[in-house]
């Protein structure tokens, strides 16, 4: 049976939507068994007594809170995210998930337990909603601020493992995030990246994409560097709820509007959930040798339920593996 920690205290809101997301995974799937780490007194009265049995409470007392540093993480042993961490590391679970620091999550998860043979740089990979009636896989997104064209070759083979491995693609189309569609665009990293990944052996490479074209589902994994990733991740969340705002003003400005409201309540409800990261759960961090799950601070307990899943199928796929397999493939390329 898998085992999956839980940083039980890191999120913005306390342990409380942290442990009813870990109770609705547990309702929905008798798979799995969880070790809660955190202040064990306040962990106990929020656990019912009929899963007690398969929730272990690890018991500490420190948090790494959201105005720490990420290095001051590696110091401070006893707290809730380093002894998720140190659990798997430790070979007592088999994934992590957080909803904390997301800069201590990545540093612990980088050096307790460590990177997969061949990877130079873990990167945050993230679901973007489409037109499609599906989701692109977009990396990094966070992790790293500055890569060269040997980082984005080797996000863009994570990435397509993971798309194959964790969302059951066939044969993932991978796009390299551009200015411009031909060969000549984009800065020197990008060029050189495009060179790298057209002339190696990686199967189902389109070329570059444009940002518009994460959005149309062109492709199944879009590569970019952290900085850029970053900028598009928060300027998609914070257009889709602008989008929503400015929907709801105008909705309210006639009867024909409000009775056309009625009409589109579906569409709408449609519409969050598309957009919606509780829906997604967490963003995985690839490139390390067990499955980490970094969580949004805010999530509630359907986005811990579903960051618990993501765990879930990383944990029972052949991802970290397959990841450094391909990678050795390529090594000579």
């Amino acid at each position: 049976m898998l085992k999956i920690a839980i940083d039980a205290m890191g999120g913005d809101f306390g342990p409380e939507p942290i442990i009813d997301g870990l109770i609705a995974a547990l309702r929905i799937n008798t798979a799995f068994s969880a070790i809660a780490v955190g202040r064990k007194e306040e962990l106990l009265k929020l656990i019912p007594p009929e899963y007690l049995r398969r929730i272990e409470i690890l018991d500490c007392n420190d948090v790494i809170s959201m105005q720490d540093h990420a290095t001051d993480a590696l110091k401070r042993k006893d707290s809730s995210i380093y002894q998720a961490i140190e659990l798997v590391k430790n070979g007592q679970a088999d994934a992590v998930v957080s909803a904390g620091h997301s800069g201590a999550s990545m540093s612990l998860a980088t050096l307790r337990i460590g990177r997969i043979k061949g990877v130079t740089r873990p990167a945050i990979a993230t679901l973007m909603p489409t037109s499609e009636n599906q989701n692109t896989l977009v990396l990094d997104v966070g992790a790293n601020v500055d890569c060269d064209e040997k980082n984005l070759f080797e996000f863009a083979v994570m990435g397509q493992i993971y798309a194959q491995d964790v969302l059951k693609l066939d044969e993932p189309i991978i796009g390299l995030l551009s200015n411009g569609e031909e060969e000549s665009k984009g800065n020197e990293v990008t060029r050189a990246a495009y060179e790298l990944l057209a002339n190696s052996q990686i199967k189902n490479f389109a070329g570059n994409v444009e940002g518009s074209d994460i959005f149309k589902g062109t492709v199944d994994v879009v590569v970019c560097d952290g900085f850029i990733g970053n900028i598009l991740l928060k300027t998609a969340e914070g257009v889709a709820d602008t989008i929503g705002q400015i929907l709801k003003k105008n909705l309210k400005r006639s009867l024909i509007s409000i009775a056309g409201a009625v009409l589109m309540r579906k569409v709408f409800k449609s519409l969050k959930v598309r957009v919606d990261y509780a829906e997604y759960g967490g963003a995985p961090l690839l490139g390390v040798k067990a499955p980490v799950i970094i969580a949004h601070g805010k999530s509630n307990p359907k986005a811990i339920k579903n960051a618990i899943n993501q765990a879930i199928s990383a944990a029972s796929s052949r991802l970290e593996q397959d990841i450094e397999d391909k990678l050795a493939k390529y090594r000579n390329f």
